[in-house]
């Protein structure tokens, strides 16, 4: 295999979505999830609610936190709510029977978004198609995908039902807009049918229902489209402009649209309305610096770890270049450090005198190792560790972020050698409890290394010079053959460059605020076609700031 198909297998892996399926769906993080206790309720609460829908019902891409800040102490708000959920992977998934299991007194269901029909016939002239144009399947598949234009509304009742039996009372929501601004002025809405399907069943099945579709087309035409831009996030087009997502929320619109939602719940269920503050709930610290940092205000991101992250041979400087001037990107790993060995030299001190806005927190490479210094138990010593580096971190009021470990390299009998899997569900069960940000860089980089040979990955081995394959070191003008200085741990800069772009692209779906700042590629991982209905187009994001919300 040469050089050249090896670097057009990792553009092709990439191009294709393939890590986009799994692991960068926009959405919140992971949560830990016991069944034991699912049911218990925060200390000093009457009434639970719980979110069921999708992103645009989740904490770091939609409305749920700023319903749940609406919200009276009174209310324990559990926010179910997946990026990427349909009527029919929520229940496919688990999501629908673990929300059972916690009891609430009250569900908030709205779907829509995910709910698209295979090869459907196009919709009446003048009428929009639900879920969009007709889908082939490519960008919604597996279980997200209905097969019959009757299976949203068959779910929805079943939702109903179900949710009933056990003695919870279900409130439908029709699905929030997206921001489909046409050349009229008007919002050219993809969801119209699901609406008339979700007022249908909450009139046949007598459920509140709470009108979110109109009110949100009517909010955002009142205000215009350029107005509207200041609660989007941002994404990248096929040429790695910047330009407005239309979909899903930063910190304020979360605030505005989830008052909305807040507001229309005590009206459609009277007895929650000594529930619904009388003021709308204010942004907190967190989310004014989050939106300082979205309006393009300077940031700080710390690198920590050991030399798989670290400048010499890590994915750091790659991760390091994916980010616009605005952010100060300080890697402060180090080689041969473990979680213990890099609190106990004084490393993670000065980590810390840096005052970041953002820490990045990989390690086990060497948390496997023996040595005394360096060892550490990945389910009691290591997660321990882990915990303390996010208690710290959010200790100086910056934003803890983890990273399971970049892969290793090596194969046996042409399959690859998985070793780190430990370490790495240690780490993403830590941020589960921890309810932050955790880039499965261990699973996106197996996943990539598993569809190449051990010939194909030694090009990203920091012996190896990547255009030629040999040796990046000569001696007396003879060419190494390139096994001769392989450890199949560290990385080249090609290597630090592909890797780096895996951890860049993935924190910007939780870490939302961040990505006007993530510089585009081209046709690269940050792809994303252009949303909207026939005949829409991208709008590119303007270079000043975007203008702050009124605090309202």
């Amino acid at each position: 295999m040469t050089i050249r198909s090896a670097k057009f297998c990792v553009a092709i892996y990439l191009a294709t979505g393939l890590l986009a399926a799994r692991a960068m769906a926009q959405g919140d993080p992971v949560k830990s999830f016991d069944p034991a206790t699912a049911a218990v309720r925060k200390p000093g609460t009457t009434v639970r609610i719980d979110l069921i829908g999708d992103s645009t019902q989740t904490d770091h891409a939609g409305y749920g936190r700023g319903f749940c800040a609406n919200l009276t102490a009174q209310i324990d708000c559990v926010n179910m709510a997946k990026g990427g959920a349909s009527t029919r992977s929520f229940r496919a998934q688990g999501l629908w029977e673990r929300s059972l299991e916690t009891k609430p007194d009250y569900m908030l269901i709205q779907f829509g978004h995910n709910d698209v029909v295979f090869n459907r016939s196009p919709a009446p002239s003048g009428a929009a198609a639900a879920g969009g144009p007709r889908s082939n399947g490519a960008a919604f598949g597996g279980d997200r995908a209905l097969t019959d234009p009757g299976d949203y509304e068959k779910n929805l009742r079943q939702y109903v039902t179900e949710a009933r039996a056990a003695g919870i009372k279900p409130i439908l929501i029709t699905p929030i807009t997206r921001q489909y601004f046409e050349t009229d002025g008007k919002i050219h809405s993809d969801q119209t049918e699901h609406c008339i399907t979700m007022r249908k069943v909450a009139a046949d099945m007598n459920v509140p229902l709470i009108e979110l579709q109109n009110e949100s087309i009517a909010y955002l035409e009142n205000i215009g489209e350029e107005a509207g831009h200041k609660f989007e996030i941002t994404k990248k087009d096929a040429a790695g402009a910047t330009i407005y997502d239309k979909t899903h929320f930063n910190w304020s619109g979360s605030y505005v649209f989830g008052r909305m939602v807040a507001v229309d719940l005590g009206k459609a269920v009277p007895e929650l309305k000594k529930h619904v503050r009388p003021e709308a709930a204010k942004l907190p610290h967190e989310g004014e610096k989050a939106m300082r940092v979205m309006e393009r205000g300077s940031v700080k991101i710390v690198l920590v770890g050991d030399s798989t992250v670290a400048t010499g041979g890590g994915w750091g400087p790659g991760f390091c270049s994916d980010f616009s001037p605005n952010v100060t990107c300080v890697d402060d790993a180090l080689n041969g450090r473990s979680s213990k060995s890099f609190i106990d030299e004084g490393a993670w001190k000065k980590a810390l005198d840096e005052h970041g806005d953002y820490y990045l927190i990989q390690f086990g490479h060497n948390d496997q190792k023996t040595t005394p210094a360096l060892h550490t138990d990945p389910d009691t010593t290591f997660a321990a560790n882990l915990h303390r580096y996010i208690a710290d971190v959010r200790a100086i009021g910056a934003v803890p972020v983890l990273v399971t470990s970049l892969s290793r390299r090596n194969y046996k009998d042409g399959v690859l050698v998985e070793d780190l899997t430990a370490y790495a569900d240690a780490t993403k069960k830590v941020g589960a409890d921890e309810y932050i940000t955790v880039i499965d860089l261990n699973q996106t980089s197996v996943a990539m290394l598993k569809r190449m040979t051990q010939e194909q990955a030694d090009k990203f081995d920091k012996g190896v010079d990547p255009d030629t394959g040999k040796a990046a070191v000569v001696t007396s003008g003879v060419d190494v053959p390139a096994a001769a200085a392989l450890d199949r741990t560290h990385l080249n800069p090609y290597g630090q460059k592909v890797f780096g772009r895996l951890v860049s692209d993935a924190i910007v779906k939780t870490q939302v605020e961040l990505g006007p700042d993530l510089i585009g590629v081209p046709g690269g991982p940050t792809t994303v076609q252009p949303g909207g209905p026939p005949g829409s187009r991208p709008v590119s994001v303007p270079i000043q700031p975007v203008p702050r919300p009124n605090e309202n």
